[in-house]
This record gives structure tokens, C-alpha cells and sequence, in this order.
């Protein structure tokens, strides 16, 4: 194991509105939102001391997923959906419900283990098919 220079404390998305975005994952996955009282920032503790931020970015614009040229996905997040695709479905239909968008919901008749989706603000994110055996 090589020794660490650093620990990650957030991964951080842009956004038109921190607030909006933090509630959107806030539903997604649970945990604590915290703000800077100025609306330029917000931050989400989930379960699992995972830390996603959120900063306003005027003029924010989203990926063109799947594209990988000009405005292309920089990253995506992935979400374990399930261990089967009932669990999946009802996954989706909620966050559908939050403002969840569709990108690519075809599996592949079932080759493809992931479904992808966007976030209000357009961020690609995926739900995953995660066999009981590989959950942590």
C-alpha cells in the first residue's frame, strides 16, 4: 500500500444553485446539508463520511453526455442502484421524483449493469447493478 499525500475531503460539482443540487443528492442518498449562509456554497455529509460540495457557477453549463469533445463529461458518480433491477427500478422512479433526468436507460437486455441519469444541474450519474456478494 503506497503511503498517502493527502486525504480527500469533497468531490465538488458546479452548479447554478448549491442549495437546490445539495437537497437533489440529499434525497438521492441521505445525510446532513450544511451552507455558508451566502448561497455560493453547500456541502453534503451522507452516510459513510461521504462529503459532496456544491459551488455556484454562473453560467453553468453541463455536459453533453456521452460526449467526449467539446463540453464532454469531465466524470460521473456512481451510485450502487441495487442487486436487482426491481431495486433499480424503484431507485430510478425516485429519483425521477427529485429531478432525476434520463441519459441512457437501455441495459443492453441485460448485458450492461448501469443505467445512466442527470442531475438537476445536467451532472451524469449512474445507477449500478451490484451483486449481493460485492456490496459493502
Amino acid at each position: 500500500m503506497t503511503t498517502p499525500v493527502v486525504r480527500l475531503r469533497a468531490v465538488v460539482l458546479d452548479c447554478p444553485d448549491p442549495h437546490a443540487l445539495a437537497e437533489f443528492y440529499a434525497g438521492l442518498i441521505g445525510g446532513t446539508i450544511h451552507e455558508d449562509g451566502d448561497g455560493e456554497w453547500a456541502e453534503l455529509l451522507a452516510p459513510g463520511r461521504v462529503r459532496i460540495a456544491f459551488q455556484r457557477s454562473e453560467g453553468h453549463t453541463p455536459p453533453a453526455w456521452p460526449r467526449s469533445d467539446t463540453n464532454g463529461q469531465q466524470f460521473h458518480l456512481d451510485f450502487d442502484g441495487g442487486s436487482t433491477w426491481a431495486e433499480i427500478d424503484a431507485a430510478q422512479e425516485r429519483a425521477f421524483a427529485l429531478g432525476a433526468r434520463p441519459l441512457d436507460l437501455d441495459d443492453g437486455g441485460g448485458k450492461r449493469d448501469w443505467r445512466v441519469y442527470a442531475d438537476p444541474a445536467g451532472h451524469p450519474f449512474c445507477f449500478c447493478l451490484v451483486p449481493e456478494s460485492d456490496r459493502v
